[in-house]
């Protein structure tokens, strides 16, 4: 996986960042989603930087092989503020003050608080399978409840964490040829990690919490992304079937928004790489060519 690519790991003020990091250009960020590590975009990565651009990959706060601080109670250590912040101070140990941004799933919720928290560092945001968490949690019906009943389970206080480690590999499941066998093998190792799986339930629980609160004070004092906007959504995911058009939700918290589907299941980057990476390419303004 990610051949020519270099790896570092970045100590910020709680949290240790292991990213990888390839190419020239201009430079593109991308963010994994629950439960997947950065190896997720091992087959983006490449085409992108194949179109031109220098991509990054860091694994979020506590995902992966990154670490973060001990949970509190107030789950701040793990809210989207505190991983944004991890995200800026990468970018800047690489030598990039502004940059694309891509985020998927729970990546996307970090993307959006990245946008919004560090106006001037992001050029454009491309923001895949996610909304804001407080328009999910606005919408909450039994069908959502149902669906996405997770949610609701790891915020549970320490249940999640004895029901998952007592057998994390029924729990997590993933297919080795869909996913490649090198980013299953290093996603299978993380979920057999305890100490990632607090973090990740730890990210769920600072979602129903502390970043809901953050996201209701922006909309109250009318803070929207004020860059370009991209919103993708894999077909064959359920957003569009629970919420309908996407864009529509999302043109109340960017003013310049745009977006389509992908034919894909929800996890894109492993599913269709080259549309994604076409989508990306061409919204942050790449090569054409591989």
């Amino acid at each position: 996986m990610f051949e020519g690519f270099e790896t570092r790991r970045v100590q910020v003020e709680e949290a240790s960042i292991f990213v990888r990091h390839g190419g020239e250009g201009p430079p593109v960020v991308l963010l994994h989603g629950h439960p997947r590590t950065s190896a997720t975009w091992h087959r983006v990565a490449p085409l992108l930087v194949g179109r031109g651009f220098a991509v990054v990959c860091p694994d979020l706060r506590g995902y992966g092989r990154s670490t973060g601080p001990a949970p509190t109670a107030d789950h701040s250590g793990y809210s989207k503020r505190a991983v944004a912040g991890d995200v800026v101070e990468v970018m800047r140990s690489l030598g990039h003050t502004r940059f694309a941004l891509v985020g998927h799933d729970r990546g996307g919720c970090v993307a959006l608080r990245l946008a919004l928290d560090h106006p001037d560092a992001v050029s454009r945001v491309t923001l895949i399978d996610c909304l804001p968490l407080s328009e999910h949690l606005s919408r909450v019906t039994a069908e959502f409840a149902t669906q996405w009943w997770h949610w609701f389970f790891f915020a549970q206080p320490d249940i999640p964490e004895r029901v998952i480690n007592a057998d994390p590999d029924s729990w997590y499941r993933g297919d080795p040829q869909r996913m490649g066998q090198e980013n299953y093998d290093e996603w299978r190792s993380a979920t057999r990690n305890p100490d990632v799986v607090r973090a990740m339930l730890e990210d769920y629980r600072a979602g129903l919490t502390i970043d809901r609160r953050h996201e209701e004070e922006d909309r109250a004092a009318g803070t929207r992304i004020e860059c370009p906007t991209q919103i993708l959504w894999s077909l064959r995911d359920d957003l569009e079937d629970l919420y309908g058009d996407p864009l529509k939700i999302w043109r109340a918290w960017a003013p310049d928004v745009r977006g389509h589907g992908i034919d894909a299941g929800h996890h894109v980057a492993e599913e269709a790489p080259e549309a994604l990476a076409s989508s990306l390419a061409g919204f942050f303004g790449g090569r054409r060519d591989e």
